[in-house]
């Protein structure tokens, strides 16, 4: 590049160019009269460099980018006599029509280094917009208005329909009547006013064989004055907008990796000197980088939607609410910028009003361990679909984990609660141990064999049986709540355990705490260095069936079985007080009986439970599922399911490891509509 009289300064990028003198407040150069810029041809100098940076940015750019000692060489005098270096630290203002001479060619690099730095420093597609604005204003230019494409493209996705493009960003130096100012740069929606482009359009389409298509077809920035950007402006600011004359206004297309994704219009008030063509090169390399730093931001944008996406999918919406226990769940992913991890948590009811509870958790924080979290969680909700035994569904969690890969490992904790028998199955696979919170404020964690992870192979697991009082609440968590680089794993239990006796507390004896402040509470546990890994939470509150609420009994599988069931059910139902559901109950209970003593070949089981909802409850030792089908006017069967399904509140069949269970539920008398 050659020497040029143009100068760079009046932002914080001028304390990258090496010059003696340097603004006090770094957008403050260009806060003048247009008297004093038109008596000196350029702007005023500034006394020396005394003042600290005005952001964060720019003091990290001051720290890295401090110019070096200055060359031995001698610069070369401007042809129209530059000021002295002494007139220069003195601030004294210039000769009229003296333009302020570069001290070196590198000046120009240095300042497009920091602007550059300052672009790549966005992460999101607002940040790197705002980036080239900040950077750009008041040092390159007065004022710059950035067009996107609407919609923005995402990788190689081939757009459809007419490039439209969208007046994103304009920013522009301030005037003096302006109150309102963002650090000496005016945020002006749509454009900026008086000479500089006013009147823009916000939207503009881009017709196919325009001039506006040609020049951003060429990609090189070009100035206004061009015969090609006198077409083209017109087109994409709309109408005639009353533009800077001279070389004062720079045309520059962004350029993504495979298309052009938006224009950059840079322009300089009447009163300041214009550009030159180095520094079209300026423009042409601050428009590489943006549009560069866009397409990465929207393929980091599209990105995380589908890791939010997928997050969100492999975990449940909402929980269930079984009979006779409250749930309550968290899920904290390891850190902003990487949403996806491997674990997971679930509920999953079971036949018998019981519930399966499930936490996991796989290791790595990847697109991987989210989809073999995935594989997993599914296998363990098939499992618990069969009603296996919580040992055997980490057996099979574990073969399926191992013909997944040979290092697919994971850890993961299943525990089954029967709200009938006030009793919890828990086996763990390598997991750490749950915390059980009981009513009079005892917290307390549960000794459970550990076991293998999941993934090792050849491993058997054991499983162990437990109270489960009402009003207890069991805590399942991953161990991202406990363990940190701060922290070892136990340390981590033992202050979630302290925790939660704290919590109750203040609650009183009597009372236990809310569940979803329970759940919160436990999260502020975590202190700012430890968040390391991702955090599942689950929590379920132990309520329990009474036993005054349940009627259990024994039919043998023969004619006389569904008269019986009747009778039993008829004397329940006194009992609790719900004669008027007698005939219904009768009708339901008669049907589904019949259906079981017909196939069955050892006793069939009859419950009725009585809750929010009066639930009958019929098994027997076939493994076939019933299913309701249309009976025909001639058929002397297959009504009773068709009964059961017009009659019953909901109504269903679970296949369990030793035959079926037939349910339905009527709601009680005042409960409202069933």
């Amino acid at each position: 590049m050659t020497e040029h009289s143009a100068s760079y300064q009046g932002s914080h990028e001028g304390r990258h160019h090496g010059m003696a003198a340097r603004p006090a407040d770094p957008r403050a150069a260009l806060r003048h009269t247009p008297q004093s810029a038109a008596g000196s041809g350029g702007l005023p100098e500034q006394p020396r460099r005394s003042a600290t940076p005005a952001s964060a940015a720019d003091a990290a750019d001051a720290e890295h980018s401090q110019p070096r000692a200055p060359s031995p060489e001698p610069v070369r005098p401007d042809p129209s006599g530059p000021p002295d270096r002494a007139e220069r630290r003195s601030g004294q203002p210039r000769p009229t029509g003296q333009p302020v001479a570069m001290r070196r060619d590198g000046d120009r690099l240095r300042f497009v280094g920091a602007a550059t730095r300052r672009i790549a420093r966005g992460i999101d597609l607002d940040e790197i917009v705002m980036g080239l604005c900040r950077a750009t204003v008041p040092t390159f230019s007065d004022a710059i208005l950035v067009y996107l494409r609407e919609p923005l493209p995402v990788g190689d996705e081939r757009p459809t329909g007419p490039m439209v493009l969208r007046l994103r960003r304009a920013d522009r130096i301030p005037d003096a009547d302006d109150a309102d100012t963002d650090g000496g740069i005016l945020t002006v929606p749509p454009a900026p006013q008086a000479e500089l482009a006013s009147g823009s359009a916000e939207l503009c389409e881009v017709r196919i064989g325009g001039a506006l298509a040609e020049v951003l077809r060429g990609v090189r920035p070009v100035f206004a004055d061009t015969t090609a950007a006198q077409a083209a402006l017109p087109e994409l600011l709309g109408g005639e907008p009353s533009l800077p004359t001279g070389q004062r206004v720079i045309l520059a297309p962004l350029r993504g990796r495979r298309r052009v994704i938006g224009a950059a219009v840079f322009l300089r008030r009447q009163d300041r000197i214009p550009f030159d063509p180095d520094d079209l090169l300026v423009a042409g390399q601050l428009a590489t980088h943006s549009a560069l730093g866009i397409d990465k931001a929207v393929l980091y944008g599209r990105e995380a939607y589908i890791a939010d996406e997928l997050q969100r999918t492999m975990l449940p919406e909402t929980l269930p609410r079984p009979t006779g226990v409250r749930l309550a769940s968290r899920y904290l992913p390891a850190a902003e910028t990487a949403r996806v991890g491997g674990d997971w948590y679930d509920a999953i009811p079971l036949p018998g009003s019981r519930v399966a509870l499930v936490v996991g958790d796989v290791m790595g924080h990847s697109m991987t361990s989210a989809a073999i979290m995935g594989q997993l969680r599914t296998t363990a909700q098939t499992l618990a679909g069969l009603d296996l035994p919580p040992q055997e569904v980490l057996h099979h969690l574990d073969e399926q984990a191992q013909r997944l890969g040979t290092d697919r490992m994971a850890t993961c904790l299943y525990a089954v609660y029967d709200p009938v028998s006030h009793r919890i199955t828990i086996a763990n696979a390598g997991h750490p141990p749950p915390v059980l919170l009981h009513l009079g404020g005892r917290a307390e964690v549960l000794r459970v064999p550990p076991g293998a992870p999941i993934g090792v192979g050849g491993v058997d697991f054991e499983a162990v049986e437990l109270d489960a009082p009402a009003g207890a609440t069991l805590l399942l968590y991953t161990d991202g709540l406990v363990e940190s680089r701060l922290r070892d794993v136990w340390t981590g239990i033992e202050q979630l355990r302290e925790r939660l006796a704290n919590t109750a507390q203040l609650t009183g004896p009597d009372h236990p705490p809310p569940l979803e402040a329970l759940c919160d509470e436990v999260l502020d546990m975590l202190g700012p260095g430890d968040r390391d890994d991702d955090i599942a939470l689950l929590a379920a509150r132990f309520d329990g069936i009474a036993p005054s609420d349940v009627a259990y009994w024994f039919l043998e599988p023969e004619d006389s079985a569904p008269s019986r069931a009747r009778r039993l059910a008829r004397s329940a139902l006194t009992r609790w007080g719900l004669e008027e559901l007698t005939d219904s109950v009768e009708l339901l209970v008669s049907e589904v009986v019949t259906n079981a003593v017909r196939y069955a070949s050892r006793p069939v089981t009859l419950r009725l439970l009585r809750t929010d909802v009066l639930r009958c409850e019929v098994g027997d030792d076939v493994p076939q599922l019933p299913r309701q089908r249309q009976a025909r006017a001639t058929d002397e069967g297959g009504r009773g399911l068709f009964l059961v399904n017009r009659l019953a509140r909901r109504w269903g069949a679970t296949r369990l490891s030793t035959g079926k269970v037939v349910w339905f539920e009527l709601a009680q008398p005042g409960s409202g509509p069933s």
